[in-house]
């Protein structure tokens, strides 16, 4: 019975020192870390232009109103379609009822649709839509960063992020009297689509209303690149 109770007490003191082993490993594997975050930034060009234009009529007969913004459509979207450079989508195309006075009564209906238009090619673009306010009219303008643009942009950043945060590891290095550091874990992220520039209602009634075509200046953007990681310190 003794013998039994003493390679019992034998089992249970070795599964406790096997129980710690993950916790003593944890405190071994978090020894000398200290989080660091670098960030690098630079202005890009904005060099995609967004136009979105529309089109919108009420009729007392939906099928008539329906025709009739569909002519007003596909006539605009072959004149789009004759610009290469020009890239074009159709937009949100909604009817709703208009009611009487008393909000009882159907007396007829409106509809709206929208054209959006993009390009790299602002000349080209402010001409056409120039054209295209002779039949619809415009709802915005905005100017925004190309994919192919921020992706290159992105990956020259990568390199500046990993600079930066080798240049503050070896910093906290140096300040902890450390011999050296290896990192233990790196993130990249970016700042994400900076928010399309919007021009005004004074830009979009200058084209309107001017037959030259008008110049535009889109403007920068500043696209970051954040590195966040662990180094560990090594004495």
């Amino acid at each position: 019975m003794s013998r039994f109770t003493r390679s019992a007490a034998i089992i249970t003191l070795s599964a406790s020192a096997i129980a710690s082993l993950p916790a003593m490993a944890a405190d071994a594997l978090n020894y000398n870390q200290i989080s660091l975050r670098a960030e690098v930034s630079q202005e890009v060009a904005r060099d995609k232009m967004i136009v979105t234009l529309y089109t919108e009529s009420q009729n007392a007969d939906p099928a008539k109103l329906a025709a009739e913004i569909t002519t007003t459509m596909n006539t605009a979207l072959g004149q789009a379609r004759a610009v290469k450079s020009v890239t074009l989508r159709q937009g949100s195309r909604n009817s709703y009822p208009i009611y009487d006075n008393k909000n009882q009564k159907i007396t007829g209906w409106r509809e709206r649709a929208e054209l959006r238009l993009e390009s790299a090619d602002f000349p080209a673009l402010s001409k056409l839509t120039g054209e295209l306010l002779n039949t619809l009219k415009m709802e915005n303008m905005d100017f925004a960063i190309a994919d192919a643009t921020r992706k290159a942009s992105e990956d020259a950043l990568l390199k500046d992020a990993v600079t930066a945060f080798k240049a503050r590891a070896q910093l906290a290095t140096d300040a902890l009297g450390g011999k050296g550091y290896k990192i233990v874990n790196l993130n990249f992220n970016t700042n994400g689509y900076p928010m399309p520039y919007a021009r005004g209602e004074m830009m979009m009634k200058a084209m309107a209303d001017s037959a030259p075509t008008p110049e535009v200046e889109a403007g920068t953007s500043q696209v970051s690149m954040i590195a966040d990681g662990v180094i560990e310190v090594l004495q």
